[in-house]
């Protein structure tokens, strides 16, 4: 059994390393989880603390902070664009866009995660890796999954309103969802497993298949997994097989006149075998992990992630 086990991790970080040099970083300078281990040996842990603090008091904030990840990722790359504010005329935020505004969370503790690194080890750890190293352990800490998360990404020095407002939406159909996806080399089993971070973490009734019931408040907020809403596991899937997705881009996968061709085979999969989507879940996160980042001397380590450097730092 340990034999086994051994060759599974082997296979697994081969895997992640393939998946690093067939993605978008250059061949230079290739992301890898040893990044910080001479100039800030601490990167991880300082991330895990500040985000165990911050659960005490906002248990939603794991499940909040993977979807910062995924929404910086999808839009020019996993380059921390998606953290910056509006610094007019050069910067306009992402932060506004229909699928970001009122919405996406977190941007409180990522600061206090970046002052905590800057503290620790001053201009080392870029605000992109800080959401990649989020993602991982909001994951670990509910329940799900581990991984050795691929570091080195430096940060973006522009956003991209366009391309944010073409984020995939809780409506969009399945052949939209997939073209997004498509969009950034990411295939029907990375969809099927990237939305399985829906089994945490709440939505907005507005957007809900159900809508909100008469006199409930737009903003109101449903959890997205009614079975285990707070714990990361794949019963999720299950909700999906039982037509009780809260999503309507969820139950696509099931529904959709397409899906019993591409999706909804994986949908079965994944919640008759937790094994087989936690290690799914993983190769896609890697996957996306390595979309477009910036590494070597592109980009810059950004001393606040809400504003790009001054000049001469």
């Amino acid at each position: 059994m340990a034999a086994s086990s051994s060759r599974a991790s082997l296979a697994l970080l081969l895997c992640a390393l393939m998946v690093a040099l067939a993605g978008g970083a250059s061949a230079g300078s290739p992301l890898s989880s040893t990044f910080y281990d001479a100039s800030c040996p601490s990167a991880h842990d300082v991330v895990r603390r500040v985000i165990q603090n911050a659960r005490v008091t906002d248990p939603r904030i794991p499940a909040s902070l993977i979807r910062l990840h995924f929404h910086d990722c999808f839009v020019q790359g996993c380059d921390g664009s998606l953290l910056l504010d509006d610094d007019l005329p050069s910067i306009q935020t992402e932060k506004t866009v229909p699928a970001n505004n009122n919405s996406a969370r977190g941007f409180p503790v990522v600061d206090a995660i970046k002052s905590a690194l800057e503290a620790a080890c001053p201009g080392i750890v870029s605000c992109a890796d800080i959401l990649a190293l989020a993602a991982e352990i909001s994951v670990e800490i509910s329940g799900g999954p581990s991984w050795r998360v691929l570091l080195g990404r430096r940060d973006g020095t522009t956003t991209n309103v366009q391309s944010a407002k073409n984020l995939p939406s809780p409506f969009d159909s399945l052949g939209k969802l997939q073209q997004k996806f498509r969009n950034v080399n990411l295939d029907n089993t990375d969809l099927v497993a990237l939305q399985g971070a829906h089994t945490f973490g709440k939505v907005q009734c507005q957007f809900t298949r159900e809508n909100c019931t008469a006199g409930q408040p737009a903003g109101s907020l449903e959890n997205l997994d009614r079975v285990t809403p707070n714990v990361f596991d794949n019963k999720y899937y299950g909700t999906l097989l039982h037509g009780q997705a809260q999503l309507p881009s969820d139950q696509v996968m099931l529904s959709d006149p397409a899906a019993p061709a591409t999706t909804a085979p994986i949908v079965n999969r994944f919640a008759s075998n937790q094994k087989d989507f936690f290690g799914n879940f993983v190769t896609s996160m890697i996957k996306m992990g390595n979309i477009s980042p910036l590494t070597g001397r592109d980009g810059e380590i950004r001393k606040n992630c809400r504003r790009v450097n001054s000049k001469g730092y």
